[in-house]
């Protein structure tokens, strides 16, 4: 019973991580858009290549 119990702590232990690393990526897919209308206004060309491949390695 005791292995039953870890087993199902390390899996809920797995699942909160991987809300946890979905939200981070969501929020910075939301700032990158930010900054990259903020390069595209200014006109920032090094910028925005840099934060568009920044976006693009988020997955």
């Amino acid at each position: 019973m005791d292995k039953l119990k870890v087993t199902y702590e390390v899996m809920l232990g797995l699942a909160a991580e991987m809300v946890w690393d979905d939200a981070v990526r969501k929020y910075r897919s939301v700032e990158l858009y930010k900054e990259i209308d903020q390069a595209l206004a200014s006109g920032d060309e090094k910028a925005f290549r840099h934060l568009t491949d920044e976006l693009k390695s988020l997955g």
